[in-house]
C-alpha cells in the first residue's frame, strides 16, 4: 500500500516544533509511508483539493496522526471519496487516546502512529510482559469509590490496605442529605458500607494517615504510610464528647463546609468511622504550646484514652496493585468574583447548602439566611447561621460557575446540573412558598431518570432560565441577580434573599504529588490519566496502577460505584491468577514496532 500520513493538532499537545519534526522524520521512514505532511493546528481542509493530492500520490490509506484525529477525519474520507479511493482507508494515530500527550518525549506519539500505518489498534501491539503479583492491595483515598474497591477485594477474601488522609471514611458523599434522582438519603446508603468497612478483618483501615512513598515494581510494591498522630486511643474512646464540651478552643469545621465550627478535639460527624475523636494539632492549644497551657480535654476524659503528647508513626507495607480514589475538591468560588462569594452572606456554594439543609447539619436542615451575632470571644460581630434565623423568600440557583469556563475549568464538571435541580426540589419541598430561579447554559441531564427529574422541578414551580448569569450586586440590602435569558432574547434581574452557587469540580490537593510518586500521568485539567479511554478506562500507565473515581474525571455517584466495581475486578484477576503486568512505559518503540509488525501480516 501507498500511505500518506497527514498531521493535524486541535490543541496544544506535541505543539513543541522539535517533538513535531521527530515524529514527521520518524513516519517518513516507516514502510509503505509515501508522503508526509505537518497542517499545524486546526487547519483548514480543502476536500476537493486534498483529493487531488491523493490521487497525484496514488495514495491507498491516510494516517491522520494527532491530539484528537478524529476532528479532522470527515474531511479527509470525504477527500477519499472524491479520490476514487477506499474511504475505509482513514486511519486515526490518536495521542490523546493512547497516552501520546502525557508523555515529555515524543517516543510514545511514535509509536502510536506506527501501529496506525501499521493498521493494527495501539492496544493490540503495546503489550508489557506478565509479572507476579502481590496478593494484598493498597486503597488511596476513602471515598465512595475507595469504600466500594476495598469492600469487593475484601470481601473475596483478600488483603485491602484503606488509606485515608482524614479522620474517618466516607469522603464527600457522607455530606449530602440527598442524591439524585431518586432522592434517597446519601447516609443511609453510605453509612452500612462505612460499618462494613471498619469491622471488616481482611481490611487494615488507616485514617488519618498519607500515603509517603510508593517504591518496586508491578505486582511487588512498597508503601510507606504515615500515620499521623490522632492522640485518642482509638480502642478505647466511647465518643462520650466530655472531652470536647471542655475543651476552649473552636475552628470552622470541614465536614460542615466551614458553616459551623467544631472543637481542637473532635469527631469528623456523629457517624464517623472509626467512631472516636482526634485532636487537631494544628488548633489544640496544647499542642502548640508545647504542653505549657491548656490540656483539659485529657484531665476531664474519663477513660485515660487522650495522649496529647503521642507522636505519629510509620508503617511499611508490601502490595501488589495500587488503586487511586483520591476523590476531588471543589474550586474556590472567591475567584469569580462576580458572584460576590465571600462579600454577600447569603451566597452560598454547593457544600455549603448540602449542610444547611441535611437534618445533621447546624440548622437541624432548616433553611435559613446569615444573621448578625456578636462572638464574645472575639468580641466583634459575624454571620452565623442560626436555627431560629428568617428563611429566604426567595432562591436564585447559578450553573456552571468555574464550569465550561476558559477563565477556571474549560470542562464540564457533570454533576452540577443535578445537583442544582436537587437544591431547588429541596427549596420548594422545605419552603413552600419561596420563589427558586435556576440559571443554566444548558441542561446536561444524561443520566437514567434524571431528564423526568428536570421536569419535575419545573412542574414543582421553579423558574429555570437558559442563559448565563452576569452578577450579583446589593440595593437596599437585598441581592439582585442579573443574567441573560435567550429564549426570550433579554437581560433579567431578580431580588432575591438568597444565592447558590453551583461550583465546579477540581482534582484534589496533592493530585499532583501522588502522580509523581505513583509515577502516572495527568491530563490537562489535572485529573489522573486513564489508560486508554475506550478501551482501559481504569488502568493506567503503569502497571498495577489502577484510577477509581473521581480522581479520574468528575463522574456522578452511580458511575464511581460502576468504575470501583470494575477496578475491583481487574485487582482480584491479577490475584487469582497470580499475574499483573509490567508498566507501558518498560516497551521500547522498536518493541511495540516490531510487534505491530507482526500482527499487520496475521
Amino acid at each position: 500500500m501507498r500511505i500518506g500520513v497527514y498531521i493535524c493538532q486541535v490543541g496544544s499537545a506535541l505543539a513543541d516544533e522539535a517533538a513535531l519534526e521527530a515524529v514527521a522524520h520518524y513516519a517518513a521512514n516507516l514502510p509503505q509511508v509515501e508522503s508526509v505532511r505537518p497542517l499545524g493546528s486546526l487547519p483548514t481542509i480543502d476536500p476537493d483539493a486534498l483529493a487531488e493530492e491523493i490521487a497525484a500520490a496514488r495514495l491507498d490509506a491516510i494516517v491522520i496522526a494527532g491530539d484528537s484525529p478524529g476532528f479532522f477525519k470527515p474531511a479527509f474520507t470525504r477527500a477519499m471519496a472524491l479520490a476514487d479511493a477506499d474511504p475505509e482507508q482513514v486511519r486515526l494515530a490518536s495521542f490523546r487516546e493512547h497516552g501520546g500527550v502525557t508523555q515529555d518525549s515524543s517516543e510514545r506519539a511514535k509509536s502510536i502512529l506506527a501501529c496506525a500505518v501499521y493498521g493494527v489498534p495501539f492496544p493490540l501491539a503495546a503489550v508489557p510482559k506478565e509479572t507476579r503479583t502481590n496478593a494484598a492491595t493498597l486503597v488511596i483515598g476513602a471515598g465512595i469509590s475507595g469504600i466500594q474497591t476495598a469492600l469487593e477485594i475484601a470481601d473475596a477474601g483478600k488483603r485491602v490496605y484503606l488509606v485515608e488522609r482524614t479522620g474517618t471514611i466516607g469522603g464527600h458523599m457522607a455530606m449530602f442529605d440527598k442524591t439524585f434522582p431518586t432522592l434517597d438519603c446519601a447516609a443511609c446508603i453510605l453509612t452500612p458500607k462505612m460499618v462494613s468497612v471498619g469491622q471488616h478483618e481482611m481490611i487494615d483501615l488507616l485514617t488519618y494517615s498519607e500515603v509517603e512513598a510508593i517504591t518496586g515494581s508491578p505486582g511487588a510494591y512498597k508503601a510507606t504510610v504515615l500515620r499521623n498522630a490522632r492522640r485518642v486511643d482509638e480502642e478505647s474512646c466511647v465518643a462520650c464528647g466530655i472531652c470536647s464540651d471542655v475543651c476552649p478552643v473552636s475552628v470552622p469545621s470541614e465536614f460542615d463546609a466551614g458553616i459551623a465550627t467544631r472543637k481542637a478535639i473532635y469527631i469528623p460527624f456523629p457517624q464517623a468511622v472509626p467512631a472516636a475523636y482526634l485532636v487537631d494539632e494544628s488548633a489544640c492549644t496544647y499542642v502548640q504550646s508545647n504542653g505549657k497551657k491548656c490540656g483539659a480535654c485529657a484531665k476531664k476524659c474519663p477513660k485515660d484514652c487522650i495522649d496529647l503528647d503521642a507522636h505519629g508513626d510509620v508503617l511499611q507495607i508490601e502490595i501488589g496493585n495500587v488503586v487511586v480514589a483520591t476523590g476531588y475538591d471543589v474550586l474556590d468560588a472567591h475567584r469569580i468574583e462576580q458572584y460576590g462569594y465571600g462579600t454577600h452572606p447569603n451566597v452560598l456554594t454547593a457544600l455549603e447548602f448540602e449542610r444547611l439543609t441535611n437534618a445533621s447539619g447546624p440548622t437541624g436542615g432548616r433553611i435559613v439566611l446569615k444573621t448578625k451575632r456578636l462572638n464574645k470571644r472575639k468580641k466583634a460581630e459575624e454571620w452565623v447561621f442560626d436555627p431560629e434565623g428568617p428563611s429566604p423568600r426567595s432562591v436564585a440557583i447559578i450553573h456552571c460557575v468555574g464550569s465550561r469556563d476558559a477563565n477556571f475549568n474549560a470542562y464540564c464538571s457533570r454533576v452540577c446540573c443535578m445537583y442544582s435541580l436537587k437544591f431547588a426540589h429541596l427549596v420548594k419541598e422545605k419552603l413552600p412558598d419561596a420563589t427558586c430561579y435556576e440559571f443554566y447554559i444548558d441542561m446536561r441531564a444524561f443520566g437514567k431518570g434524571y431528564d423526568e427529574f428536570f421536569q419535575r422541578i419545573k412542574a414543582e414551580g421553579t423558574f429555570v432560565m437558559r442563559g448565563r448569569s452576569g452578577t450579583i450586586t446589593e440595593h437596599d440590602g437585598q441581592m439582585i441577580v442579573r443574567g441573560e435569558d435567550i429564549i426570550s432574547d433579554k437581560m433579567m434581574e431578580f431580588p432575591v434573599d438568597m444565592v447558590l452557587l453551583a461550583v465546579g469540580l477540581v482534582p484534589a490537593a496533592r493530585s499532583d504529588q501522588l502522580a509523581w510518586m505513583l509515577g502516572i500521568p495527568r491530563d490537562e485539567a489535572g485529573w489522573f490519566a486513564e489508560a486508554d479511554y475506550n478501551a482501559d478506562p481504569t488502568g493506567t500507565e503503569r502497571g498495577g496502577v489502577y484510577v477509581a473515581g473521581m480522581c479520574q474525571a468528575p463522574k456522578d455517584i452511580p458511575d464511581t460505584v460502576a468504575q470501583a466495581s470494575a477496578v475491583a475486578a481487574r485487582v482480584l484477576k491479577t490475584i487469582v491468577t497470580g499475574k499483573g503486568v509490567d508498566s507501558l512505559e518498560s516497551l521500547s518503540l522498536e518493541d511495540i514496532e516490531t510487534r505491530a509488525k507482526s500482527l499487520a501480516t496475521v
